[in-house]
């Protein structure tokens, strides 16, 4: 049985993904920060009939609580076969350029990029076990420097400085780590699930969950053929 582990699935998107993906008879680790949350969404998938999940305490942003959740699947599993690092957070709104607080910067940077780099380098060591190693970063339409230059797109407008340039970053960070893996078994994308209805926009995304959950579904499924060091969205491939 092939193995994942998900940050931030406690609820929302990546809750559905460790839903969708126990359904596909992978054994899914949920990666949350309140320990009670993560054993209350393992009980609700348990309860479903999913038997194949389990829960793991861990905080993006704290490298100690990173390296404990490791030392513990490193006792439940000999390989980790997908890493989804779903984790994110928006902040204050709306961020405008020109007079974002710093702190506010700082902090989204802090989970939606640096978090990503600690959890994934962290678990590297259990991903070379994998025959197809396939990581999987959640990020947004919003960190494509092409759409956020187009003056006719649909979200030209949007005001989201902090937001925007953390799944940028998180993008760039997806090629060079794919970059440097190209010669090996691993599968690394940035992945855009869309503008989901979760508690994450306060519902007001146009998405339902289900279907926002399935496009990271279907990259964090790839065989030794799929694609590595790409953008996706439902629509296909996503421009820089």
């Amino acid at each position: 049985m092939k193995t994942v582990f998900i940050t931030g699935a406690n609820r929302g998107i990546g809750f559905e993904t460790a839903r969708q993906l126990a359904q596909l008879d992978y054994f899914v680790y949920i990666g949350s920060r309140d320990k009670e949350k993560g054993q209350r969404a393992k009980q609700e998938l348990q309860g479903s009939g999913l038997r194949n999940v389990d829960a793991l305490e861990l905080d993006v942003t704290n490298l100690d609580s990173i390296k404990k959740a490791r030392r513990i699947l490193e006792t439940k599993a000999t390989k980790l076969d997908v890493l989804i690092n779903n984790a994110g957070m928006r902040g204050e709104v709306p961020q405008r350029a020109s007079h974002i607080p710093i702190e506010v910067l700082r902090e989204v940077f802090e989970t939606n990029f640096f978090g990503v780099i600690q959890v994934t380098q962290e678990f590297i060591p259990l991903l070379k076990k994998s025959q197809v190693p396939v990581i999987v970063n959640v990020t947004s339409d919003i960190g494509s420097l092409t759409l956020r230059s187009d003056t006719g797109w649909k979200h030209y407008k949007i005001e989201r400085a902090a937001y925007g340039p953390s799944k940028t970053a998180l993008n760039a960070y997806t090629v060079a780590l794919a970059t440097e893996l190209k010669d090996s078994k691993f599968k690394v994308n940035s992945v855009n699930p869309g503008y989901t209805a979760t508690e994450f926009n306060n519902y007001t995304g146009t998405k339902p969950v289900a279907q926002g959950a399935a496009v990271i579904v279907k990259y964090a499924t790839l065989d030794e053929n799929g694609p590595t060091g790409k953008f996706f969205s439902e629509e296909g491939e996503t421009p820089w």
